[in-house]
């Protein structure tokens, strides 16, 4: 079964149905696709914490996201926070023109 990581501080709001929608790198490691059951795991336990169906797949970029597509996501208090979090998380600088895969999820279990 195909692995998402999330970080640590991350995780409660996934669990409490207050995260629906994940930003992946869009050259991510493998394809996801709609209807897919996925395993949720903390990115460096590599323990897992829930299973989920993915609703939805979107390819775009930072600049061209939409209320929807931030909605059900952790907020930022800046354009400039996003980056510099999401430029953590991928390894490398993101900006507005970044591509993405905006990723809409559902729970089905939780560990």
């Amino acid at each position: 079964m195909k692995q998402l990581g999330f970080v640590r501080e991350l995780i409660p709001l996934v669990l409490l149905g207050e995260k629906g929608i994940t930003w992946r790198r869009h050259s991510y490691d493998f394809e996801i696709e709609v209807d897919e059951v996925l395993e949720f795991v903390e990115s460096v336990s590599r323990k897992p914490f829930a299973k989920a169906v993915v609703l939805s797949v979107k390819n775009t970029a930072f600049a061209e996201m939409t209320k929807e597509d931030k909605s059900g996501h952790e907020k930022f208090a800046s354009d400039k926070e996003m980056y510099e979090t999401y430029s953590r998380y991928f390894g490398q600088k993101v900006a507005e023109e970044t591509p993405l895969k905006v990723i809409k999820f559902k729970l089905i279990e939780r560990h």
